[in-house]
């Protein structure tokens, strides 16, 4: 009905039949949504491991690690959004051969994350406690949440790190390169390494495996960036 009453004015025109999308066009975009839907996957189900592991050393320390997975949220979802920016001016300078520009774009979006990841880092340092507080009053969760953050938020730029890379290959048409950095991200590194860190070293086994398990994937994720790069002679320089 508000069409119709617009119509005669507006520069929008209803199509007069469906128009079916080609099957090359449907793999490409299967080739990169059905990944970036595995990877978020994986990532609920490293939290479901966590929260596992945490609650078998008590409800307290349940609680703490809950809230610091809560505040961690503001770096993480700041950075995807930062990704999500950048993804489709990569895409479109990729798809120019624009490899110059791309790559600035490429370069201000790790810039810009990394740089609010090391002030978060230095504000969950600082005012570890005061944060904990604004959820709970309980004296210990307060304390173990202020140890907990103050280990956790080292991560912080390394999962910014990872993440970037991740969203990059989307960008470039990689999907299924995407999916195996998150698959090893989450199932080679962050997962075993719980259950490892998490047998030897009890609960702060868990708080460090998320700084451990980014810094060997980042590793990895550069290693098979700056190969991709090589294997498409155009983009590195």
């Amino acid at each position: 009905m508000v069409y119709r009453h617009v119509s005669a004015s507006s520069v929008l025109k209803l199509p007069r039949r469906l128009v079916m999308i080609r099957p090359a066009s449907a793999r490409s975009l299967y080739a990169v949504g059905v990944p970036a839907a595995l990877s978020l996957f994986l990532f609920d189900l490293t939290n479901i491991v966590i929260n596992r592991l945490s609650s078998s050393h008590g409800d307290i320390e349940l609680a703490a690690m809950g809230i610091v997975q809560k505040v961690e949220r503001l770096p993480l979802n700041t950075g995807i959004g930062i990704c999500l920016g950048m993804m489709p001016l990569v895409a479109y300078n990729f798809a120019a051969k624009d490899y110059k520009r791309m790559k600035a774009f490429f370069s201000a979006g790790r810039t810009s994350g990394l740089a609010f990841s090391l002030l978060c880092v230095v504000l969950y340092r600082v005012f570890a406690a005061d944060i904990i507080q604004a959820f709970i009053a309980d004296t210990d969760t307060v304390r173990l949440g202020t140890q907990f953050l103050q280990a956790r938020c080292f991560a912080t730029p390394l999962m910014f790190l990872s993440f970037h890379m991740v969203h990059f290959m989307q960008a470039i048409g990689q999907g299924k390169l995407s999916f195996w950095l998150a698959a090893i991200r989450q199932l080679a590194l962050n997962i075993p390494l719980l259950f490892l860190l998490n047998h030897l070293f009890g609960m702060s086994g868990i708080i460090w495996t998320q700084a451990t398990a980014d810094l060997l994937n980042v590793i990895v994720s550069y290693a098979i960036y700056f190969h991709q790069m090589r294997a498409n002679t155009p983009l590195y320089y």
